[in-house]
């Protein structure tokens, strides 16, 4: 049994290789510096926090918890998000500065898996929380330097897709009343982007045809500005209005930063986070099979921190967007240098130079090359020093 698990890895566990955590440095690097120029200011929290704070409010599902216990007997997690564990800090901490906060954050989070499927059980996040700011103008700030967080690192195909939690809830609270049950069950459907779960669930509703052709055609409020005229005219209340006055604000915003390309609307969206109080939102790219990024308004968060104040912000998958860049070594400045004895003094002088020029240079013995080809192939350039091949000859 020792020698089966001395290669495994615990559950959802990754290992990081020379090459993707290069890509990831340079990637956390590039969101960071957009993050900073838009007046943010980073900061970390443990790894570990106590279950009946963070843990409870952080709206991770029990079993996805890691959890241990201290020297006292309390129970403590791995923290499963960011977002909690900054709302304690900014109820303590940072309860008396000055608002709104603008706060970011670069760091791991964990999240068991019950089974191996690919996820992972730790992975970065690189974010922001506005903290203090209740309005529209809050809510488009973070969305446009989401965009351009994205764009700073070389990604540009990617959709960032917008709802509004308030619309779906009322919508349903008006059609179904106080059936909990089917509420909850529908969300569900709609969180999984199970369509099909959804149609076929209300097609055994005991609901009147209007009721039910109602239900039935949320699923079609995604898309461009023409969801505002759509998602009006089947709007059951005056939250439902509300909630779609706040989305033609919020891209009226969006457009001011001339980010509008990248944003779709869909009032279908649905998080698990179930903190999230009003605007959510998604981000996706081609050939990613899984959330590239996401965030939302979470006003009712801060609260359980005994803190009376509104916030959004967002998460960057950090793994996911390595995946995402289509051309992960473009721009990489590493090169080799190829010495033997003789050219050895020589060779430390030239790696000397180019270090301090910028270069990632790799000074290597010939004789310890077993494939002298496949070693040039892994590099840009390369400079041979040995007096075989003459200096700066291939």
């Amino acid at each position: 049994m020792a020698k089966r698990l001395m290669f495994e890895k615990p559950l959802g566990m990754r290992d990081t290789l020379p090459f993707f955590y290069n890509q990831k440095s340079k990637a956390r690097e590039q969101l960071k510096n957009s993050i900073l120029s838009y007046g943010y200011s980073f900061m970390d929290t443990p790894f570990l926090e106590y279950h009946e704070t963070v843990g409870k409010v952080s709206a991770t599902k029990e079993q996805r918890l890691f959890k241990l216990l201290d020297q006292q007997g309390h129970t403590l997690v791995l923290r499963p998000d960011m977002t909690a564990p900054i709302a304690r800090v900014a109820a303590s901490q940072l309860k008396d500065a000055e608002y709104p906060l603008r706060l970011a954050y670069d760091g791991p989070v964990f999240r068991a898996q019950q089974a191996e499927g690919g996820k992972p059980a730790q992975f970065e996040q690189v974010g922001t929380e506005l903290i203090g700011d209740h309005s529209s103008y809050g809510d488009a700030e973070v969305i446009a330097l989401l965009v351009d967080s994205l764009k700073q690192t070389g990604l540009d195909d990617f959709v960032i897709t917008i709802g509004h939690i308030g619309y779906v809830k009322a919508f349903f609270k008006d059609l179904l009343g106080e059936d909990e049950e089917t509420k909850e069950q529908l969300l569900e459907y709609l969180y999984r982007k199970n369509y099909v779960g959804f149609r076929e669930e209300v097609k055994q509703l005991s609901l009147n045809e209007e009721k039910r052709k109602a239900l039935l055609s949320l699923l079609d409020l995604r898309g461009g500005e023409e969801v505002f005229t759509a998602s009006k005219s089947l709007a059951r209340n005056q939250v439902c209005m509300q909630a779609v006055n706040e989305l033609k604000q919020l891209y009226k915003l969006l457009s001011n930063y001339g980010v509008e390309k990248y944003i779709r609307f869909d009032l279908n969206l649905i998080s698990h986070m179930n903190y999230y109080t009003g605007i959510l939102f998604e981000g996706y790219a081609p050939n990613l099979g899984a959330l590239l990024c996401n965030g939302g308004r979470y006003d009712k968060l801060l609260p359980s921190f005994q803190l009376n104040a509104s916030a959004t912000g967002f998460a960057i998958h950090l793994e996911r967007l390595v995946e995402a860049l289509s051309d992960l070594s473009n721009g990489e400045n590493r090169m080799g240098i190829i010495v033997d004895e003789e050219t050895h003094a020589q060779g430390i002088r030239r790696a000397s130079e180019l270090r301090q020029q910028g270069y990632h240079v790799l000074l290597q013995h010939v004789d310890q090359i077993p494939d002298i080809k496949a070693f040039k192939n892994q590099l840009k350039e390369f400079e041979d020093f040995t007096t075989k091949g003459g200096e700066g000859n291939e």
